[in-house]
């Protein structure tokens, strides 16, 4: 038995985890920049408010409905997400973190201590709740596409509060003719068009074709669905999610930039970012792009990109930085008013297999940055810094909404009054 245990709009329900005067209200969240809703609590979707639209055009209709409006707080949802997950992996010592708010637990073997499935599911939405304030769903499924399944109908379908099951022929078949095909784990509205044209509407419909058809009309990613619909177990863990192959890094900017300290600033904040990542997933890069531009919608669109390549594979923010200085000149060009930047690690290798230099002085400091990571993490990102990334709010995204970082800074602690 599989388990995926999800949270519900989990952006907007961080925003009320340390706000409980906000917690009956409808609470909706913007993307970068402000530009557009990425999140819609459960009372703000009784509205009718769209998701992904532009801020600017519903802007009236969020006021008229007294909907509370957040910036997107990364810093806050990603502590709260691992608290969240060291909470739901208590109850299975077989997890995989899918991303930031969706986990599977792999129960093989566990059948002969839990007896009411649906009995447990609701133990882990208490638990979560009691020790984050976070609501989730939680769907079982003898595959994990029919855990995803199950989790949908936990979240989505009525009369299930929660938790859905599906351990019969009877719960799966009622379960995927009231789902739509499009919300099928892995198909999405492209393919969902495609399978429509075929009066394939349900994921019902997809889980009674014959698998070697639906392979040799789309793939055998889809042929591995059908049959996980099916009940078939087709995917291991490391299907289930893989580590990046590419990470990047990159922002539209809260206002233009024309200056050349500003732009060079944004960059290797960047570049730190994605060092960051590369070191948490135990990965290093050899080849690292950067890329700056002005907003296609203006006249004299301006773009360049820059590929620099390590004598070694590294993950290290140093290296990254003087990297980035060495080129910056290649990329800055004076009088542009610079609208976006970025920086990516391409063609991601190991640490573990990197095959050492008898000729060739390592590149990077190890402990330095595990030092970096150590006291960042305990104290907050941002404590800790290279001296390239000087503060600056030039560059950085609007966010007129933002909530403090309650859990990441210090001044930010919330504070009770008795």
């Amino acid at each position: 038995m599989y388990a995926l245990v999800d949270a519900v709009a989990f952006y907007a329900s961080a925003e009320k985890v340390f706000d409980p005067a906000i917690r009956s209200k409808p609470v909706v969240v913007l993307t970068n920049n402000d530009g557009c809703i990425c999140a819609v609590c459960p009372i703000a979707r009784k509205l009718a408010i769209p998701k992904f639209q532009p801020y600017f055009q519903v802007k009236k209709i969020l006021e008229d409905n007294q909907v509370v409006i957040r910036s997107s707080n990364y810093e806050l949802y990603a502590d709260l997400s691992e608290r969240m997950m060291n909470v739901i992996g208590r109850f299975c010592d077989n997890q995989h973190i899918y991303s930031i708010d969706e986990s599977f637990l792999n129960f093989t073997g566990f059948k002969k201590l839990i007896h009411d499935w649906h009995r447990y599911g609701h133990d882990i939405r208490r638990t979560v709740w009691r020790e984050t304030k976070l609501p989730v769903g939680v769907g079982f499924g003898p595959t994990a596409t029919l855990a995803k399944a199950a989790n949908h109908a936990a979240k989505k379908l009525p009369g299930f509060d929660g938790v859905a099951v599906i351990d019969s022929e009877t719960s799966r078949v009622a379960i995927l003719k009231a789902m739509d095909v499009q919300d099928v784990w892995g198909v999405g509205r492209r393919l969902a068009k495609k399978l429509k044209a075929m009066n394939i509407n349900t994921a019902f419909d997809l889980a009674e074709q014959e698998p070697r058809k639906i392979k040799r009309l789309f793939s055998i990613v889809l042929e591995r669905t059908v049959n996980e619909l099916r009940g078939k177990s087709c995917l291991a863990w490391d299907e289930v999610r893989q580590d990046k192959k590419e990470i990047f890094s990159t922002r539209s900017f809260g206002e233009r930039i024309t200056d050349a300290t500003a732009l060079k600033t944004a960059l290797i904040n960047h570049c730190v970012i994605v060092a960051r990542k590369l070191r948490a997933q135990g990965s290093q890069t050899q080849r690292l792009l950067m890329f700056v531009a002005s907003s296609p919608h203006q006249d004299g669109y301006y773009k360049k990109s820059y590929i620099y390549e390590f004598s070694v594979a590294t993950a290290d923010s140093c290296v990254f930085a003087n990297a980035i200085s060495e080129v910056f000149d290649h990329l800055y060009k004076p009088g542009v008013r610079f609208y976006k930047c970025g920086v990516g690690a391409l063609e991601l290798s190991s640490h573990i297999f990197q095959q050492p230099d008898l000729f060739q002085a390592p590149i990077d400091n190890p402990k330095l940055m595990k030092c970096l990571d150590n006291i960042n993490t305990r104290y907050g990102v941002g404590t800790l810094a290279i001296a390239s990334e000087t503060p600056t709010t030039r560059w950085h995204m609007k966010r007129a909404y933002l909530s403090p970082h309650y859990t990441t800074r210090w001044h930010n602690l919330p504070k009770i009054h008795c």
